[in-house]
Parts: structure tokens; C-alpha cells; sequence
């Protein structure tokens, strides 16, 4: 096979067979196809898309190119939740602990955040001696004994992956369906889960900023696990505003306590539920939506999800006293109100722009080398539709320095106030079960 023939063909709208999606990214890996070419076939792709077939092939070939966990010794259907990521998004650490409750494994791998604030790690890492640097054994063993467990992500998952974004990345071919489904896909296949759960988010704080690309998006990707084997579905949930009232890394960590505590925002706890449900149902723990939602209620009403929390939190070696005491995690020096500047209705809140509101505190990385102040954040103190009186706080800034005048206009910028009554945005617009 010759690369540049490869290349033709898919510009000219033809499909590529397994055999020569393999040769592609084995070469690519290994360096024996440079960046140029690669470059003039993803550009080809981007204008000429992928079929199903395809798309299924190129993830394992990714999938391939590295290390593949492998979770069999852990009894049980193991099922994985991913987003597509957002603003102020916490169902990470109150699906785990949650669904963990009644029953599922949750062999978690997450990395850390690059962007409005840090990943999942990250807030886990605001609980003094939580660390995720534990060996295989040990990981398979926790989640075989506790039903929970979290990892730092593997150097050598998907090489290929990681090498083909970073070429994405400066050659205006992200946003390629084909290309970010299989992307996504190909790390959550290599993490060895059964099945798979996918939060879409879509609005302002998004990826996809439309329903018609997140809806594009999701089925591509519920396509390509089930193709594969994995049992795999999609929600899809609005980031036009942040999710819950936290953006920051202890202060996250702080509402997932209060929602696993049923005193969670209500966006954030419906999010949890709907998606919990589906793990749960997948997992073949319930025999319908409705069932796993039951159970995941009764776990939150009776304290097993909180108590399931401290047990993960204590067998990573972290402080599981936090839970009942939140003071414990880190504190901001200063706690300064954004106040309303005229009554009516919050009609926006600019998501993407609130979370860089929070990065210029320090929540989030710029660049791979910034550190994360843990304290730092936002708490908003009114969503969209809420009635506001001028003077009313709208968001609190928790910050490590006094001057925050950058960031209270940052925020004023992206909080529209109308004279109008507004309605809230539907948060969850439909489930994807297959293609």
C-alpha cells in the first residue's frame, strides 16, 4: 500500500477497508507516515466523512496502538461514564460513589483538566492524601472489594489517538464527527469497560454548540461501541449555562457532597440520576430506567451513596472526614459577591466564558505547566429564569487575591439580565440508544 494512493481515495469519497485503516494509523504511530500526509488525509476525511464501518475501524486501530487495560478479574458488567465536557460539570464524583451503591463497578482511569478548571483527579486531589497512583492489583482489588476505584490515565493508552490530535489540533480538522467520535471512543474502549454511558453537552459551554452536531456526535459514538461490542449510550444535557452552582476544584468537590447528601443542585442531581440510570440499567443491576433510578434514590435517602464516598475516599487515602466536615478541604482567603446592577430575570450566563472567568483565579490550567490553586472558584448564586433584585449577589468568587476586579467583569460581560420573565433550558433533551 502507498500512503499517497490512500490519500486520493478518500478525497475522490471512497471507503477505506480494515486492512487499510490499520496500515494508516500502525504507520502513523510507528513514524513511517509523516505528518504531511497525514495531514492531507484527515483534511480529506473532514470534507468526505466516514461510514460506520470505518469509523468503528479506525477506533480499534487506535485502540490497538497501545496498552488495553484489562478488567476481567473484576466481577460484574464494568461500566464507564464519559462527557464531553463543560463547565462546572461534578457528575463524575457523585456518579461514581452513587452508582457504586447499589452494585456496579466503577473502574474509573481519569486524567487531569486542561481548561476552566481541573479534571476529574484534580478535585479528588483537593481531599488531603487522596492520590490515584496505585498499581493494577491493587485498583483491581479496591473495585472487586469497595465496587469503586479511580486511576491516572495510562502513558501508552492510545498513542495513536494522542498523536493524531495534537496534528488536529494545528491543522483545522477537529471538528470532524468521524474523527472526535473515535477519538473519544478509542480511549474509553481501551480502558476495558462493558459498557458505556456518554454525557453530549451541548450550548455555549460545549464542545458542540448545537443540538444538531451533539446529536450527530452521540450517534456516531453510541455506533461505534456498539459495533465493537460495548454496550454503549447517550444522553444529551445542556452546558448553555454551568451545570449545578460550583466551578472549582474543592468547591465541586463540596456540591458533590451536598447532592450524594440530597442537597445537590437540581440540575446536577437530575443529570446524576439520568445518567446513573442508565449505568445502572446497563449493568443489567435493574430491569428498567425506572427501576435503576428507584435504587439510586433510596441510595441517596438511606446515606449509602454519601457512606459509599467515604469508603472510596479512605481506600485511596484520603481525608474521609471531609464528608462531614467540608472546611477540612481547601479554603479561599477572600469570598467576594458579584452583585446585580439591575432587577429582573437572569435571561444568560455565558458557560464558556464563566469558566474562564474561574481559570483567571487559578482553577483551571492555561497550559499543561500551570498549577491549579484547589481553593479557587465560583459559586454562582442564580441560574437562568431566576429573579434577581438589583444588589442581589450573583456569584460569589472565592480567590486567593483581593483585586478581582478582571474577573467581576469577565462575569458582568457574560450575565444577562432581563426585564422579561425567562425560562430555564430544558437540561436534558433526548436519550441515543443506538444509530
Amino acid at each position: 500500500m502507498r500512503m499517497v494512493d490512500l490519500i486520493e481515495k478518500k478525497r475522490n469519497g471512497n471507503v477505506f477497508s480494515t486492512d487499510e485503516i490499520n496500515f494508516i494509523i500502525q504507520g502513523y504511530t510507528a513514524g513511517t507516515i509523516p505528518d504531511y500526509q497525514m495531514s492531507a488525509l484527515t483534511m480529506a476525511i473532514f470534507f468526505k466523512g466516514m461510514t460506520d464501518q470505518e469509523r468503528a475501524d479506525l477506533t480499534m486501530a487506535m485502540v490497538k496502538s497501545g496498552d488495553q487495560i484489562d478488567l476481567s478479574q473484576i466481577e460484574g458488567i464494568k461500566v464507564d461514564k464519559h462527557s464531553t465536557g463543560g463547565v462546572g460539570d461534578t457528575t463524575t464524583l457523585v456518579l461514581g460513589p452513587l452508582v457504586a451503591a447499589v452494585g456496579v463497578p466503577i473502574a474509573k482511569m481519569s486524567g487531569r483538566g486542561l481548561g476552566h478548571t481541573g479534571g476529574t483527579i484534580d478535585k479528588l486531589e483537593s481531599i488531603a492524601g487522596f492520590h490515584v497512583e496505585i498499581e493494577n492489583e491493587k485498583f483491581i482489588e479496591l473495585v472487586n472489594k469497595n465496587k469503586i476505584a479511580v486511576i491516572g490515565q495510562s502513558g501508552n493508552l492510545t498513542p495513536a489517538d494522542k498523536k493524531l490530535y495534537a496534528l488536529r489540533d494545528v491543522t483545522a480538522t477537529v471538528d470532524s464527527i468521524p474523527l472526535i467520535a473515535s477519538s473519544i471512543m478509542s480511549k474509553k474502549i481501551a480502558a476495558g469497560a462493558d459498557a458505556i454511558v456518554l454525557d453530549v453537552k451541548t450550548g455555549a459551554g460545549a464542545f458542540m454548540k448545537t443540538l444538531e452536531d451533539s446529536r450527530d456526535l452521540a450517534s456516531a459514538m453510541v455506533q461505534i461501541g456498539n459495533h465493537v461490542g460495548r454496550r454503549t449510550m447517550a444522553v444529551i444535557s445542556d452546558m448553555s449555562q454551568p451545570l449545578g452552582f460550583a466551578i472549582g476544584n474543592a468547591l465541586e468537590v463540596k456540591e458533590a457532597i451536598d447532592t450524594l447528601n440530597g442537597k445537590g443542585p437540581a440540575d446536577l442531581t437530575e443529570l446524576c440520576l439520568t445518567l446513573g440510570s442508565h449505568m445502572v440499567y446497563l449493568a443489567d443491576r435493574a430491569s428498567s430506567l425506572q427501576e435503576a433510578r428507584e435504587m439510586l434514590e433510596k441510595a441517596v435517602k438511606d446515606g449509602s451513596a454519601l457512606e459509599k464516598f467515604k469508603v472510596f475516599l479512605s481506600s485511596q487515602g484520603g481525608d474521609a472526614s471531609i464528608v462531614n466536615d467540608p472546611a477540612k478541604l481547601p479554603q479561599a482567603k477572600y469570598i467576594l459577591d458579584l452583585e446585580a446592577k439591575e432587577a429582573g430575570f437572569v435571561a444568560e450566563i455565558v458557560a464558556d466564558e464563566i469558566g474562564t472567568a474561574a481559570m483567571l483565579l487559578g482553577a483551571g490550567r492555561a497550559t499543561k505547566e500551570s498549577t491549579i490553586d484547589l481553593a479557587v472558584g465560583l459559586v454562582l448564586r442564580k441560574k437562568i429564569g431566576d429573579r434577581v433584585q438589583k444588589g442581589e449577589p450573583l456569584v460569589s468568587i472565592y480567590s486567593n487575591f483581593e483585586d478581582v476586579t478582571e474577573v467581576k467583569e469577565k462575569l458582568l460581560e457574560n450575565i444577562k439580565i432581563s426585564s422579561e420573565k425567562v425560562e430555564p433550558p430544558i437540561l436534558i433533551y433526548e436519550a441515543i440508544t443506538s444509530k
